[in-house]
């Protein structure tokens, strides 16, 4: 058990970010997965049924779950199995594997229906965001490097293929995208409440919006030290709605722009 543990402790160089080819080699190597991974997904997904897309939701949300309880053991026994509360599987970018299980589970239309947009919008934009700028995702360890790609660039490729075939791209839909985000920021405040009142053992900051740490966030970071706690978590779910409604405004335009050259090409 201690030579398995050691080789999926493996270690790397920790890759840069757009740094030179040898210092972010892995990064590029990543990009390039997640663009042909996105391609495939836009594609493949296109007409898919939503028994079919159940099935695609549960395979994503066991792959990412898998590479989680790996995340877990690794942070634990580089720590001497003393458990990391600050890794705690309950962050926002952790969330769409929680999502995805149950959208692959439910039978309810209107909860399916509102768990897609989720990950099509709030998970889209969580995943290329990481993709885009891993700054402080990136350690030493291979097997972690390899989680967090496979994570983040996972939710970009879902998100894509769930925005360009599978969700209606009007903006209203935001509104239960949000909602199911609301719920998940509710959750985070309950663990966080739980974990301030009886374990107190290290970092444990879910969502970032624990009052007992500093948010660390870009933007809303400056608001906690600012206002209530309650106008802050107001905050913190309008500032992450907006970044989801810039996807679903995405989708929408290369929507219209798609209609647009069919329009020109029956016309032509």
């Amino acid at each position: 058990m201690n030579e398995i543990l050691q080789f999926l402790n493996g270690e790397m160089n920790r890759p840069l970010p757009y740094g030179t080819l040898s210092q972010g080699w892995f990064h590029y190597l990543s990009l390039v997965l997640v663009i042909i991974g996105s391609i495939i997904s836009i594609t493949r997904m296109k007409n898919m049924s939503d028994a079919k897309l159940k099935k695609v939701l549960l395979i994503f949300a066991g792959l990412l779950i898998l590479f989680e309880i790996y995340k877990q053991l690794i942070f634990s026994y580089q720590a001497n199995w003393d458990y990391q509360w600050y890794i705690f599987p309950f962050q926002f970018c952790s969330t769409p594997m929680y999502v995805a299980l149950v959208a692959g589970l439910t039978k309810n239309k209107k909860v399916f229906e509102a768990l897609k947009i989720f990950l099509a919008t709030f998970g889209l934009f969580a995943g290329l965001a990481v993709m885009l700028y891993p700054m402080t995702v990136f350690v030493s360890t291979i097997g972690i490097n390899i989680q967090t790609m496979v994570h983040h660039g996972g939710m970009a490729i879902i998100g894509l293929g769930l925005i360009a075939n599978h969700i209606k791209l009007e903006s209203k839909s935001i509104f239960k995208a949000s909602a199911v985000f609301s719920i998940l920021v509710g959750i985070a405040l309950l663990m966080n409440t739980i974990f301030n009142a009886w374990i107190h053992d290290g970092t444990f900051n879910m969502f970032f919006i624990n009052p007992r740490f500093e948010n660390g966030l870009p933007i809303l970071g400056l608001f906690q030290p600012l206002v209530p706690a309650p106008i802050f978590i107001l905050i913190y779910i309008f500032g992450f709605s907006l970044c989801a409604y810039i996807m679903l405004l995405g989708g929408i335009f290369f929507k219209n722009l798609g209609l647009k050259k069919e329009a020109v090409l029956e016309n032509a």
